[in-house]
């Protein structure tokens, strides 16, 4: 990936990546975001980027497979998350959504999957240990809870579905405390021209607005601009 776009990505906000793809399509209609309101562990954080890392886990009811399966497959998960390149996203479904229990995200995983180069998780499924997350890394999260349940990984590097958005493995996410949007593959070499071009359009109104002597006639005028600018 390019260093440059990463940086700028880092940047700015989910909200203004989705703006940026409608630019960069030329319409409006874009619709690979989440839907409804994500929790996030630490809203100051900056925004977090990269390929996804798939899985889906349960925390309802114990694992009905023996329990060897479930280690190998804990390892397994593991060193699939190890192996990915950075930028990398880990983006989870809880199964038991809308019921979700288990907390899978705490001091413990955080700091884990910080250290084997994760840059943060997006899920549909609980956490916990919010004064004791790992530093700088971000969950993006269901619910919050006390419990991590019988919490066990299903399967991984498969799609999910996670507030409405489907990602596969691999796929280009950028997340932050508005939700998650999937970056279309084709938009991705464009995409810093087209949030340059966006911020741009917008300072035609939000720079008169801001001014002091701003009234409607002002408005009227920026907005006309504005409205031959945007997409």
């Amino acid at each position: 990936m390019d260093e440059n776009l990463i940086a700028l990505l880092r940047q700015v906000d989910t909200p203004t990546v989705c703006n940026a793809i409608e630019v960069a399509q030329g319409k409006r209609g874009f619709d690979r975001f989440t839907r409804g309101t994500i929790l996030s562990a630490n809203p100051e954080l900056p925004a977090i980027c990269g390929r996804a890392r798939t899985a889906r886990l349960r925390a309802i009811a114990p694992s009905s497979e023996p329990p060897e399966t479930v280690r190998t497959r804990r390892m397994d998960y593991y060193r699939y998350m190890a192996e990915a390149l950075a930028p990398a996203v880990t983006v989870i479904e809880d199964l038991d959504w809308p019921d979700c229990i288990g907390a899978f995200w705490g001091e413990v995983n955080t700091t884990v999957h910080k250290g084997l180069g994760i840059g943060g998780v997006l899920t549909n499924g609980v956490m916990r240990d919010l004064g004791d997350l790992a530093p700088q890394f971000q969950v993006l999260a269901g619910s919050i809870g006390p419990s991590h349940g019988f919490v066990h990984v299903v399967d991984f590097d498969q799609p999910v579905s996670v507030f409405g958005l489907n990602v596969r493995p691999g796929d280009f996410v950028h997340a932050d405390r508005h939700g998650a949007v999937v970056v279309p593959e084709d938009v991705l070499p464009v995409l810093g021209d087209a949030i340059a071009k966006m911020q741009a359009s917008e300072a035609l109104i939000l720079d008169p607005a801001r001014a002091p002597d701003f009234d409607f006639e002002a408005f009227e005028q920026a907005w006309t601009a504005f409205e031959k600018a945007r997409v």
